[in-house]
């Protein structure tokens, strides 16, 4: 039970705050000083060349947010009113909402814990289900790349198009291939708190050239090429300012940086938590380097004390030798640094609630209110309704790579305090 007091952080220690370098400025006073100000310049041109290069891929786009792209992908992916999508369950629902932009209706594939990703059995099973689907969004939760090769095998026997969203896991590879080029369609974001950031933006990335002139025109009003405002079908205002791309391009070579800070920072917490009834957020090390964005933790099931939440609210009631991620929060919160629960699974929220969500053993919906009430689990004596286990008994670290390693030994020692 959380009983220690520890002296609070002067400072805030965040979960995942920009880093700057200097070289950022810099860029920003040359698009100042030339004047390119709006949706084209020098600052736009390096940074799609720096990223093809990094990812592996012919071209891309610079846009205004990475839901912008994802916008951008779903259109290309050709998603029409009332047509079914798969998507990744546990993500930020930025992942989610452009398929509804489009009138597509999402169906939800549960997690697998390998990973925290799509799980590919779940996607085989959601095929069988609903075999006229032809378009899977897959998300790379904390930047942790996902059974990729799998998910990919299984969409290409079934005709379907893959939606890369790669918005966390910009750095992070599978098998010696950078995340973001996995797709037919592929996203990354620099949004405020990602690895790489230019306080806003997102970029589109593909080898199809048709495809980069597509998104190029839709996303600066889709003009054409007249003396005039010709406009033939719908645009949108999607382009990045050079003088976010200015950010970017200062942090861009300071990616692999970020990276090293980041898994120094899980590593940390993997050895100083070594002893308690946990495990890290985990991932294949013969087959991905993760990016590390942010450390996860996750409490044995036999180590949670009761915790039930609300739609907005959670209470706990402490235990004893154990704990839960409420209470962790809680702790944490009590020194000035800021942890996260993990994503609440899509299919729980109550914009999504009446879509299908499908588990490895089929339909999920009825045993998802089984486990909520009683605890329903599989054959495997797992419970059904992974993403929902992973959201109760996880929650994300303060992971920012400007915390100290004596500011993340306090941290530590609150977690383990909360066990006792």
């Amino acid at each position: 039970m959380y009983q220690a007091q520890f002296d609070r952080f002067e400072k805030k220690v965040w979960l995942s705050s920009p880093t700057m370098h200097g070289e950022e400025l810099e860029y920003i006073k040359e698009a100042f000083e030339t004047n390119w100000m709006s949706t084209m310049g020098k600052n736009i041109d390096e940074i799609e060349r720096m990223a093809c290069e990094k990812v592996g891929c012919n071209y891309a786009v610079a846009l205004s947010a990475g839901t912008a792209a994802l916008h951008m992908a779903m259109k290309l992916a050709g998603i029409k009113p009332g047509q079914q999508v798969f998507c990744s369950d546990v993500t930020f629902d930025a992942t989610v909402n452009p398929v509804v932009y489009e009138g597509g209706v999402p169906i939800f594939i549960d997690t697998e814990y390998d990973t925290w990703n799509m799980d590919p059995v779940a996607l085989e099973k959601a095929f069988e289900l609903y075999p006229d689907v032809k378009v899977v969004v897959v998300a790379h939760l904390y930047g942790t790349p996902g059974k990729i090769d799998e998910i990919r095998e299984i969409c290409k026997k079934h005709g379907a198009s893959i939606v890369e969203d790669a918005a966390e896991s910009f750095g992070a590879s599978y098998k010696g291939q950078q995340t973001g080029a996995f797709g037919d369609f592929n996203v990354i974001s620099f949004n405020g708190n990602k690895i790489i950031t230019g306080s806003a933006g997102g970029m589109f990335l593909t080898n199809s050239k048709e495809d980069f002139e597509k998104v190029k025109k839709w996303s600066t009003q889709a003009r054409e090429n007249a003396p005039w405002y010709q406009h033939e079908e719908l645009g949108y205002n999607y382009r990045m300012s050079n003088v976010v791309a200015g950010v970017i391009r200062g942090q861009m070579p300071h990616l692999e940086e970020h990276i090293a800070q980041k898994k120094a920072i899980y590593e940390r917490y993997k050895e100083g938590l070594k002893d308690l009834p946990i495990t890290m957020n985990p991932y294949n090390e013969k087959d991905s380097e993760p990016n590390f964005w942010l450390s996860c933790l996750l409490i044995k099931p036999e180590a949670m004390c009761k915790q039930v939440r609300s739609e907005c609210e959670a209470l706990f009631i402490p235990e004893h030798g154990k704990s839960c991620p409420t209470e962790i929060l809680e702790a944490i919160s009590s020194i000035n640094a800021e942890g996260r629960p993990i994503w609440k699974p899509m299919h729980m929220q109550p914009i999504y609630r009446m879509n299908g969500f499908v588990t490895r053993e089929g339909n999920g919906r009825a045993k998802t209110n089984a486990y909520i009430s009683g605890g329903s689990v599989g054959k495997d004596g797992k419970p059904l309704d992974v993403g929902m286990d992973i959201f109760h008994r996880g929650l994300c670290l303060p992971s920012d790579n400007k915390m100290t390693p004596e500011q993340q030994d306090r941290i530590i020692e609150v977690i383990k305090a909360c066990f006792d």
